[in-house]
């Protein structure tokens, strides 16, 4: 899908995932002329299938709830199961402060990306795939001059070409153009995690489970994600720090069956299963930029920032930072200082969000935080919140969700304080 390309435009997106397509059928929507280039022709394989009930709310103003409905499994919540001990805990989303959004879904990224891409084309984006973005030159106003290479026009080397744009949003992803171009990307060395991931079919259903529901199975050094896709396939994948990696043998295949058959839980459900295509992997799993945005451009989802995902953030940390990102080119090309003042409260508010959930992503292999997450008590709501934050509500204003989270992480201090006193076991 490429439609011939103007030589300039309103607004450039670079990447054609959720956050670029989200960005480019709301800018379309305002009457904006919005050209998305994606470097890959879809559907392509990608992970990040679980999704939070808070993007039921951009899938409506999208008008796609109906086909991501049609093509996911439903998901009613999240379970917890710790390998040491056994313990199960469920979080329903119809249990949080929010019961507007109580479920979401599971879906194959790659007809999930490919139906908001080509609903973007039909929306009026201009779409060009298998295009890539060598660079973007920027003048002192911030508008826009980009060179593209177009490897199915000409030839096997490729042939380049530019396209002026007034703004650009950066959607790359992990390939964060801008951020590499300006020097913005940060390793967050306190979460130095990797990933080993792939899909399988005959995967079999934890007994008791409710249907649907993700499965974080927490293990000595790391913690496991099962997602269950359309026609019986699970998606399986091992997050762990460097340690877990260093003493792999051989590639990422053996690598990942070591991993299942060190967890017993893990291993016995996947007992007969058989891998559905390669099993692959990714390091670096989070970073962040030191800047959002500069004059004439944002940074959007994954180009921004990346989460350790066993909350399943990112689809909706894209999802809803596109909609910030469109407001602000929306407000740049007619006010570049209102633009101004919407950009700087779009980056605030995506940093808070991504500061909220590293505070318990960087505690999910902690002893006590594993012991709260499995026996979890609701004195103050605490469950409730935590089912909240689990629902993807931590983007947006929450009246009510303030006290649940900060007794939720006072009964935590409180809790490993003892812990390293030797007053109380650090474990459920």
């Amino acid at each position: 899908m490429t439609a011939p390309l103007p030589d300039i435009c309103d607004v450039l997106v670079i990447g054609g995932g959720p956050a670029g397509s989200t960005a480019a059928t709301l800018l379309a929507g305002r009457g904006r002329r919005v050209v998305l280039i994606d470097k890959d022709r879809h559907p392509r394989f990608h992970i990040g299938e679980s999704l939070l009930p808070r993007n039921l709310a951009i899938f409506d103003r999208l008008g796609v709830r109906a086909q991501v409905h049609a093509l996911g499994v439903f998901k009613p919540g999240a379970e917890f199961i710790s390998d040491a001990t056994g313990a199960v805990a469920t979080f329903s989303f119809a249990s949080g402060l929010d019961r507007r959004f109580t479920h979401c879904y599971q879906v194959p990224r790659a007809t999930f990306d490919a139906t908001l891409l080509r609903h973007a084309a039909g929306r009026g984006v201009i779409v060009a795939e298998e295009t890539r973005v060598l660079d973007v030159d920027f003048a002192a106003d911030g508008a826009a001059q980009v060179m593209l290479r177009d490897a199915r026009e000409h030839g096997v080397g490729g042939g380049s070409r530019r396209i002026a744009a007034r703004f650009v949003l950066d959607a790359s992803g992990r390939d964060g153009l801008l951020a590499g171009k300006f020097g913005l990307r940060e390793a967050d060395k306190r979460m130095n995690t990797a990933a080993v991931y792939g899909h399988f079919r005959g995967v079999a259903e934890r007994r008791g489970a409710e249907p649907g529901c993700i499965s974080v199975h927490l293990v000595a050094d790391g913690w496991f994600w099962m997602i269950p896709l359309p026609d019986r396939i699970m998606s399986v994948g091992f997050v762990g720090g460097p340690e877990a990696f260093k003493a792999r043998s051989g590639g990422m295949a053996a690598l990942l069956a070591e991993r299942i058959a060190a967890s017993p839980g893990v291993a016995a459900r996947m007992q007969g299963a058989e891998p559905v295509g390669d099993v692959a992997g990714t390091g670096n799993y989070s970073y962040r930029a030191r800047a959002g945005w500069g004059e004439g451009w944002m940074l959007l989802g994954d180009a921004f920032g990346f989460l350790d995902p066993v909350f399943s953030s990112g689809v909706l940390l894209a999802m809803a930072s596109a909609e910030l990102g469109a407001d602000v080119a929306d407000a740049w090309l007619d006010d570049p200082a209102r633009g101004r003042v919407l950009a700087r409260r779009a980056e605030r508010r995506v940093r808070r969000a991504m500061d909220e959930l590293s505070w318990l992503i960087r505690r999910i292999n902690d002893p006590t935080m594993r012991g709260m997450f499995l026996a979890p008590r609701n004195l103050f709501r605490m469950r409730d919140g935590l089912v909240s934050v689990l629902a993807g509500h931590f983007l947006y204003e929450r009246p009510g969700f303030g006290l649940p989270l900060a007794a939720f992480k006072a009964a935590y201090y409180l809790a490993a304080g003892a812990a390293r006193l030797g007053l109380r076991p650090a474990g459920p």
